[in-house]
C-alpha cells in the first residue's frame, strides 16, 4: 500500500476582489440568510395551523375536545425540531 500523497499547492495566486465583487457576494450572502429566516417562520406557522387543524377535523370526528390542543403543542414542538435539525447543525 502506498501512502497518499499530500494535495499539490494550487499554482494559480487568490486575486483580491474587487469593491464590485464584494458587494454582490454580501447581497448574495444577505439573500440566503434572509431566505432562510422567512422559511423558518413560515414552519413555525405552518405547523401548530395543519396538526392543529388535523387536531380539530379528529376532535369532530371522534367527539372530543382536547385532540385540538394537542395537534398545536405537538405541530410547534416537530416544527422547532425542524428548524433546530435545518439550521442548527452546520
Amino acid at each position: 500500500m502506498s501512502t497518499p500523497m499530500p494535495p499539490e499547492p494550487d499554482e494559480s495566486p487568490e486575486r483580491e476582489l474587487t469593491e464590485e465583487e464584494r458587494q454582490e457576494q454580501l447581497q448574495a450572502f444577505n439573500r440566503r440568510e434572509q431566505d432562510s429566516a422567512w422559511r423558518a417562520v413560515a414552519y413555525l406557522l405552518t405547523g401548530p395551523l395543519i396538526y392543529g387543524g388535523l387536531g380539530a377535523l379528529a376532535d369532530h370526528w371522534l367527539g372530543t375536545t382536547w385532540l385540538v390542543g394537542a395537534g398545536i403543542v405537538g405541530g410547534m414542538a416537530l416544527s422547532l425540531y425542524l428548524i433546530w435539525f435545518r439550521y442548527g447543525t452546520h
